[in-house]
């Protein structure tokens, strides 16, 4: 890996734990097509998943599998991984055009 891919994630990784960056990082992906899944998968790894399973209370274990592709989370595990940001799900009306 070069010294620039290092240096860039250590410092994704610092501004993730500014809740305002995470949060718009997290609007982010969703804009871009990621499913929340895959934007919280972003956010751990680069986070650290060790230090977010300590922030969530979670096992890393069921933090990876959380997160992972053939998993099918709860509205419930939704909310406790997004609660390190002051996030949760909702639904809101949908804008007009």
């Amino acid at each position: 890996m070069s010294r620039r891919s290092v240096e860039w994630n250590a410092g994704l990784a610092r501004d993730l734990r500014k809740k305002d960056f995470a949060q718009e990082f997290i609007r982010g992906c969703l804009e871009e097509g990621l499913s929340l899944q895959q934007a919280l998968a972003k956010v751990v790894r680069a986070y650290g998943v060790k230090e977010f399973a300590l922030k969530t209370k979670l096992p890393s274990s069921n933090l990876l599998r959380v997160i992972g592709p053939g998993y099918n989370p709860t509205v419930e595990t939704l909310n406790t991984l997004l609660k390190p940001f002051d996030l949760c799900l909702s639904v809101t009306p949908r804008r007009r055009a």
